[in-house]
């Protein structure tokens, strides 16, 4: 996986975390989706990525 793809990867999945618990911390239901949302994401492009690295191998 190239550095630059894995960072956003990463980057996504915190930066959703980070939305899901605020937003269960404020009971924002809209929030707390999103949330998960781009956690998904980001757990999405981190699995194509390490599936590109096996092929290459």
């Amino acid at each position: 996986m190239s550095g630059e793809q894995k960072a956003e990867a990463k980057g996504e999945q915190a930066k959703g975390k980070l939305k899901e618990t605020a937003g269960r911390l404020t009971g924002n239901e809209r929030q707390t989706a999103e949330g998960r949302a781009e956690q998904v994401k980001g757990d999405a492009r981190e699995a194509k990525e390490k599936a590109k690295d096996a092929f290459k191998h």
